[in-house]
């Protein structure tokens, strides 16, 4: 026999396969229960949105294995259950064709349940940090809750979440570096100083392709940032993109490199200082040439 929750609708019981029905106690909070996974929905304010199919695999393979050992945390909704914490078991629960898995029922309006969403998920370190930044920025417009309460919620400083909701003035294409983690938060931080949309993808590019460090990253975007604030001259100021890329060469070759542009050819010039620096700089070309 089936114990329904009271409030859940009429048609609760019809959502259970008959002969794979669970026990489902009514009352004690925090108590673990077997619910049928039929009857669990995701999250849609869920703050993770991407999920490492490596780990996914492993976690199935696992779950196979020994079951779960960590309960989910649900809320009651109309038509069953609505995940609170622990999408990622739920999900790995249903590739593993469990039946019913262990839960924990709290009684959460909306703002308490986005909030335990987002503390698990940081206690887990499984947020990136564009997801991480979506989920404050919720908070804060949704739920209207300050910087200050979230910060003394999750136990981070205001100067942090203010940081990491800065992320999202980022384009598009470096925001999905960094939810790929092609790129870190601090490559990201410095690429804000970059307010061109075009020249900020040609730097996030160029990281990757160089495997720029973040403090190499922060030294180029300082000489971008102080060329472009420099007042123009009676010379023209050379284009970005060509600076852009002498910088990458003197980050490279450690030493002082000219870009000249004419109107159909140009050259490069590589200062030296002396036959040792001209040796290794010849020895570094030839590697990279190789």
């Amino acid at each position: 026999m089936v114990k329904k929750r009271s409030g859940l609708g009429k048609g609760l019981g019809a959502l259970i396969p008959e002969g794979k029905k669970s026990e489902i106690e009514s009352s004690n909070k925090g108590e673990i229960q077997k619910i049928h996974i039929d009857m669990i929905k995701p999250n849609k304010e869920q703050p993770r949105k991407h999920f490492d199919q490596e780990r996914m695999d492993a976690l199935v393979s696992s779950i196979k294995s020994h079951g779960i050992l960590q309960p989910i945390v649900v809320r009651p909704i109309d038509q069953g259950y609505e995940i609170v914490a622990g999408e990622r078991r739920w999900k790995a629960s249903r590739q593993a064709e469990l039946k019913e898995i262990p839960c924990i029922i709290k009684e959460l309006n909306e703002k308490e349940r986005m909030e335990i969403a987002l503390i698990e998920n940081l206690q887990r370190e499984d947020l990136n940090p564009i997801e991480e930044a979506f989920a404050y920025k919720t908070l804060m417009e949704n739920y209207k809750l300050t910087q200050e309460q979230i910060s003394y919620s999750i136990g981070k400083s205001r100067p942090y979440i203010a940081n990491t909701v800065r992320l999202l003035n980022l384009t598009k294409k470096a925001q999905e570096m960094v939810m790929n983690n092609l790129l870190s938060s601090g490559h990201a931080r410095a690429l804000l100083r970059i307010e061109d949309a075009k020249l900020q993808r040609e730097i996030g590019e160029n990281i990757l392709a160089n495997h720029l460090s973040v403090r190499e990253t922060e030294s180029l975007v300082e000489k971008i940032v102080d060329r472009k604030e420099e007042k123009p001259k009676k010379q023209k100021t050379k284009e970005d993109t060509l600076t852009f890329i002498e910088d990458i060469l003197k980050t490279r070759l450690g030493t002082k490199v000219s870009i000249i542009k004419g109107k159909k050819k140009g050259k490069i010039e590589i200062e030296y200082y002396s036959e040792e620096e001209l040796t290794r700089l010849v020895e570094l070309l030839q590697g990279n040439i190789t």
